[in-house]
């Protein structure tokens, strides 16, 4: 039941953002890391479920930011993001507990002294791993700093060290 829920929530937040690839692949990328992250660090159940569903929504306030703002800055999608995410969530009759705690970390996935729980530390994790790849970050010792302020996780730090060569 919750594996068919969360692709019905991917499914509807790649049709939320209909011919935006960019947004789109986005996702699907931190999704895959996040998710991969999560099962070999063994979490299971609704954290899991909160992961997946964290890293599939994290950037859906983008869009609305955009139209209100004229800005995709990390405030304004981060005070867009929950509202929609709930709309998203609530035909799924998920826990309450989960839609809040799915919804604190979009509210704050770039706010980093935030970070609380393993589910969030995951989500930026994965943020992390795609976005200094779209970025175009390749300063070694700017790669480096962020593994070390950020990644807590072995399989998180495993991975930014192999994708980007860092120690």
């Amino acid at each position: 039941m919750q594996d068919n829920v969360v692709q019905q929530v991917l499914k509807r937040a790649v049709l939320y953002f209909e011919c935006d690839a960019r947004r789109i692949h986005h996702l699907l990328k931190v999704y895959t890391f996040a998710r991969n992250i999560a099962v070999l660090e063994g979490l299971a159940g609704n954290e899991l479920v909160t992961v997946e569903i964290s890293a599939i929504l994290h950037d859906i306030g983008i869009k609305e930011a955009e139209r209100k703002y004229n800005s995709s800055s990390a405030r304004f999608q981060q005070e867009e993001g929950p509202g929609i995410a709930r709309e998203i969530l609530t035909p799924f009759g998920l826990e309450p507990g989960l839609v809040d705690r799915v919804c604190f970390i979009i509210r704050h996935h770039h706010t980093y002294t935030k970070i609380h729980g393993i589910d969030f530390q995951i989500l930026v994790e994965a943020d992390f791993l795609v976005n200094i790849f779209e970025e175009g970050i390749k300063d070694p010792d700017a790669i480096r700093s962020i593994k070390e302020k950020y990644f807590k996780t072995p399989t998180g730090i495993a991975y930014i060290e192999s994708v980007f060569g860092v120690r």
